[in-house]
């Protein structure tokens, strides 16, 4: 079967079903401004990275506490729902699962400012990374009901950028532990170990991206 068998297939089995369940509210549309926002939340983490990290992570707080209310309402209006587009469990994880990324990228820029640390070579890789991933993620999200294609390059592009964090963490750390100060290895450390995290939230974000795409087919 095609790829194009397959989208129209999954639209014709929507299709019934919407005319036997209408949806209620536009979860796709929901996604898509969530996602939009956490890529403006890590974007805003990169760039304040890219200053210094000197300033207080103002920006990035009020995003991601917007974020976090949009993930609410979600949850919310699926409680509410009698029908959704995909199955509610991966609705519902998807959108926690974006919530993360921004919530580990925020807390990374309040352990930098809190500790004084300088971000090195590592943490605007990881960052960069973590972007990268995040930008695949919002255009994945956005294409998940209508070009598969389109889909399976975001996801490709995701993970990559996965991999590209967890190797700029390694490499990291070995330049950090073979140095002679424990107590700024010790907040490097902290540093790195969150920006993983928010590695580990994409990661788990492109799995639910897929699993519920693979259920739509």
């Amino acid at each position: 079967m095609t790829d194009t068998d397959s989208t129209r297939k999954g639209g014709a089995r929507r299709g019934f079903l919407d005319r036997i369940f209408p949806l209620e509210h536009d979860f796709e549309q929901m996604l898509n401004e969530q996602a939009a926002r956490t890529l403006a939340g890590v974007e805003a983490f990169v760039a304040w990275v890219e200053t210094g990290g000197g300033e207080p992570p103002d920006q990035i707080r009020r995003i991601e506490s917007e974020v976090d209310h949009m993930r609410y309402r979600l949850e919310e209006t699926l409680t509410d729902s009698f029908s959704t587009p995909f199955d509610r469990q991966d609705l519902y994880s998807l959108s926690r699962q974006m919530d993360y990324i921004l919530n580990f990228a925020a807390e990374t820029a309040r352990e930098i400012h809190a500790f004084g640390v300088e971000p090195d070579l590592a943490i605007r890789r990881m960052a960069a990374q973590l972007l990268e991933g995040t930008r695949a993620v919002a255009e994945g999200v956005g294409t998940m009901t209508v070009d598969g294609p389109g889909l399976r390059e975001s996801i490709r592009a995701a993970r990559a950028a996965m991999h590209g964090i967890e190797n700029a963490y390694i490499e990291g750390l070995s330049e950090v532990y073979s140095g002679t100060d424990v107590m700024e290895a010790l907040r490097r450390r902290e540093v790195y170990h969150h920006l993983r995290d928010g590695g580990r939230a994409l990661r788990n974000t492109v799995d639910v991206l897929h699993r519920a795409v693979v259920g739509l087919r």
